[in-house]
């Protein structure tokens, strides 16, 4: 029986998160709780990338946190950034989060639908001329780079943000009576096994989304139950409510 699921993501901000509803439709406990903290860079340790923000006309934000640490380094640096720069963001969600910083205007702001850059990269290919900076964690391959070069687009990838663990108390070690645990990120793989050294998998199930997460998973020698994205669930509440049901079946 599935009655418990830890989700390691912050709770989410609004009451009408997909989240709610599978607790609603299922009955299962949901608890928020994230594996991994987010630093930005101070901008001492940015400066030391010799990256001039307005040397770029274009920024490609892949997640929220790419959005913050932009933002308040620029704040921090006392740099204002122009109205006429352009924002490209690998989904809706996170190119409407940029209204926190910025008026959004439809004509400066471009969006994927997938969360993949791949779906982004036509978009961006009609904007050739643009100069495009890609803010990203320091924990990050060498993919989105790959990908516009292939496009022959104008870039520059910089780090302005870090993850780090985000520890377990004793209390929540001994308490530990989860079904099924989601994972976002390896560093989230990570955490959890410097925490929990002696876990036992037995019937606990595994959520993951994304590749590099599901990987990290399969070489701590666990068992994978749950995978996002996929074709027909590229979202991980749209696996976790089709396994569910599948589950309850």
């Amino acid at each position: 029986m599935i009655k418990k699921i830890l989700v390691s993501q912050p709770e989410p901000s609004s009451e009408k998160s997909p989240y709610y509803d599978i607790a609603h439709d299922f009955g299962v406990q949901l608890v928020f709780r994230p594996f991994i903290k987010v630093e930005g860079l101070s901008p001492k340790e940015f400066r030391q990338q010799k990256i001039n923000l307005l040397d770029y006309t274009a920024v490609v934000f892949t997640s929220r946190h790419a959005i913050d640490n932009y933002f308040n380094l620029a704040k921090e640096m006392r740099v204002t950034i122009p109205e006429t720069m352009k924002y490209f963001c690998v989904t809706e969600t996170i190119a409407l989060y940029i209204q926190k910083y910025v008026q959004y205007r439809k004509r400066k702001v471009f969006f994927g639908s997938t969360g993949r850059i791949n779906d982004l990269l036509p978009t961006m290919v009609k904007h050739k001329t643009e100069k495009y900076l890609v803010p990203m964690s320091s924990v990050h391959n060498d993919d989105v780079q790959k990908l516009l070069d292939s496009k022959k687009l104008n870039h520059k990838e910089c780090v302005m943000y870090r993850t780090v663990s985000n520890g377990f108390t004793e209390e929540e070690v001994k308490n530990f009576d989860y079904d099924m645990l989601v994972f976002f990120s390896p560093t989230g793989i990570k955490t959890f096994k410097e925490n929990f050294p002696d876990f036992k998998q037995g019937e606990v199930r595994f959520a993951t989304f994304g590749p590099a997460t599901a990987r990290a998973v399969t070489e701590e020698g666990l068992r994978l139950d749950i995978e996002a994205p996929t074709k027909d669930h590229p979202s991980m509440t749209s696996a976790l409510r089709a396994y569910l049901q599948e589950h309850k079946k």
